[in-house]
């Protein structure tokens, strides 16, 4: 039996068992060690590790994701945060040029093992320039593997095997989720990169989706349950490497498909799930897949724009009981 932790205390677990583990694992970011972290999600851990491992930088991400890659490529095993991944715009060229390719440009003569974290999207009234999903961007990389989880149990698991990975990986929380409780095991687990989670199974449609997003399909399936539709839902997990497989079986036994998520239309994680559900499930579908988007521009900040902006369960309701026939 596991005890019921914050998503932060989560994180902050899954951080302090890797280092205590391995002495070439270190954090830095802003904010991480004397203030405990933005969202206390290192809290106790300057203390324990001193200030060799857990570094404060200045308000400089390019710079300090530099390092990080550079130290990575040199044998340590660096956890960078970022305050917010909309500050990680700063640090792109580093995470995209060097981090993800460097593997492939020194013929395997380097392996880049650093974890970037922090929170994506949206959280509340942060408006345009402090409220965007970066999920699709990344990986859209090859090279980078983008991990996005929903809850705290699958955050503690999928951060410790992001730190094990021998690749780049971008780790995606939520301001929104910090504060989210939840069951956790005391003793060691780890979750599998790629590997996406059946959170409730169902008949009548599959919807998709990842990242805190994904309490709204849990609100909308719950009320269409009492109508008498079942939703099975996919938790992905994980952006890149997805897993198609899942998606695919799902879909084959469900015959119709909602995917949520927050980010603009264009090119999106939910429209590479279209092409590829189409191009190998396409005699199973009895419905034109539907996607539960944004809307197509900057984030608001007045309170009635940001709910018009965002998907929400009532939007996922309308979309699952057009693809059943239902409206």
């Amino acid at each position: 039996m596991g005890r019921v932790i914050q998503f932060r205390e989560a994180i902050a677990e899954a951080m302090s068992e890797e280092m205590r583990r391995d002495e070439t694992i270190y954090l830095m970011g802003e904010e991480v060690a004397e203030y405990n972290g933005a969202y206390k999600a290192s809290k106790g851990m300057l203390d324990e590790f001193g200030p060799k491992r857990v570094l404060d930088t200045p308000i400089a991400e390019l710079g300090f994701a530099g390092i990080g890659v550079g130290s990575a490529m040199n044998g340590l095993r660096p956890i960078v945060e970022f305050m917010t991944f909309n500050f990680s715009m700063v640090a792109i060229d580093q995470i995209i040029n060097n981090a993800a390719k460097m593997f492939q440009m020194s013929g395997g003569q380097f392996n880049v093992p650093i974890v970037f974290r922090g929170p994506t999207a949206s959280a509340g009234q942060l408006a345009a320039t402090h409220s965007q999903a970066f999920e699709s961007w990344y990986a859209n990389c090859p090279g980078l593997k983008v991990v996005v989880p929903s809850n705290p149990y699958d955050a503690k698991g999928l951060l410790k095997s992001a730190i094990r990975d021998n690749d780049p990986v971008i780790f995606m929380e939520s301001e929104q989720m910090y504060g989210d409780k939840m069951e956790v095991p005391e003793e060691e687990y780890l979750i599998p990169l790629g590997k996406a989670d059946i959170r409730r199974a169902g008949s009548d449609v599959t919807i998709v989706s990842f990242g805190k997003i994904i309490k709204e399909a849990d609100k909308a399936a719950e009320e269409l349950a009492k109508e008498g539709v079942e939703c099975e839902i996919i938790d992905l997990r994980t952006v890149r490497p997805i897993d198609y497989a899942a998606v695919v079986e799902s879909l084959k036994k469900t015959n119709r498909m909602v995917i949520v998520e927050e980010a603009w239309p264009l090119g999106n994680i939910s429209t590479e799930l279209i092409t590829h559900c189409q191009e190998h499930a396409f005699d199973y579908i009895d419905a034109p897949i539907i996607r539960v988007n944004t809307a197509d521009t900057p984030m608001a900040y007045a309170p009635t724009l940001v709910k018009e902006f965002l998907p929400n369960a009532e939007r996922i309701i309308k979309a699952v009981n057009k693809v059943t026939y239902r409206d």
